[in-house]
């Protein structure tokens, strides 16, 4: 459970470096997503190929994961349609909504318990998030923000609809088949709106390009998706608040974004969600394991 969690983890801090990277790539978001997936998607295949795991390639990785992959490539396309319409601390704040919104549907429908504990903890990872950006969730009633928040709205369904989709996905479908799948979907359905852009690409831009398809692409999805076939979501859920911390440590060290001693304490009250869910966890995963031998023998 522990290399699980710490695969949870890492994902959401390889998450976090996209922004920065977009950044110092200059090139528009659909471009930089795209390379992202289909870079991450080659990176897989090479690996595959190069560690003698060429049938893990020539697969049929099942409906399940195209669709997952449809889902990865949706949430960043709503969510970079939203910030034209509204401010990015109303677009994260709903985003953001996912990991709570996947692990009440596991609850009632994928039979993930929640215990009073986590679902504790899940409240107090949203608190602190809240207390990152401020409480600064303003609606101006204009017809404008009304868009951007339904945008922002379908990028938190599609991130909840990952999370949950790699749960469903067969045990048969292995997971390094299963994400580089799920990326080189992602990367076709970014395709047409990539193309739409026609942008001249330049040799130091594709040095960013490249980075975004090895951290935030190869790296972070496959850890995800290696993450999600063992933690519940409650679990994996919490970790990813890690990844709004990663962006604003960032934009602290590299922008000179700083931070008041209000989103300070939010960082802290996210940590300390994040690593208590982690310990319950392993907790109750050592108390099944433990049972189970005792069970057995009676």
């Amino acid at each position: 459970m522990g290399v699980y969690i710490l695969a949870a983890a890492f994902s959401a801090v390889f998450m976090g470096t996209i922004g920065a990277i977009a950044v110092y790539a200059g090139v528009s978001a659909e471009t930089v997503t795209f390379y992202r997936l289909l870079i991450g998607a080659l990176l897989m295949a090479a690996f595959l190929l190069v560690t003698g795991q060429k049938n893990k390639i020539v697969t049929w990785p099942g409906f399940k994961v195209l669709v997952t992959g449809g889902f990865l490539a949706g949430f960043v396309v709503f969510y970079v349609m939203a910030m034209g319409y509204t401010s990015m601390a109303n677009a994260i704040m709903l985003l953001y909504l996912a990991p709570v919104s996947a692990s009440v549907i596991a609850h009632f429908f994928m039979g993930e318990r929640l215990s009073g504990v986590s679902a504790a903890l899940i409240v107090v990872a949203l608190f602190g998030f809240a207390m990152m950006l401020e409480f600064n969730f303003n609606v101006s009633g204009r017809g404008e923000e009304v868009l951007g928040l339904f945008y922002a709205m379908c990028a938190m369904v599609c991130y909840a609809a990952f999370m949950l989709t790699n749960r469903l996905i067969h045990e048969q479908v292995h997971v390094l088949t299963r994400s580089g799948y799920q990326m080189l979907a992602g990367a076709l359905c970014m395709l047409p709106l990539m193309l739409q852009h026609s942008e001249s690409i330049g040799v130091n831009q594709w040095g960013w390009l490249v980075a975004a398809g090895v951290v935030p692409g190869f790296l972070a999805i496959m850890l995800a998706v290696v993450a999600l076939r063992a933690l519940p979501a409650a679990t994996f859920g919490t970790l990813a608040y890690l990844e709004p911390i990663t962006v604003v440590g960032l934009g602290w060290v590299l922008f000179g974004q700083s931070l008041s001693a209000l989103q300070l304490a939010g960082s802290a009250l996210i940590i300390f969600s994040g690593v208590a869910q982690a310990v319950v966890s392993q907790r109750r995963a050592g108390a099944v394991k433990a049972l189970n031998p005792v069970l057995e023998a009676s």
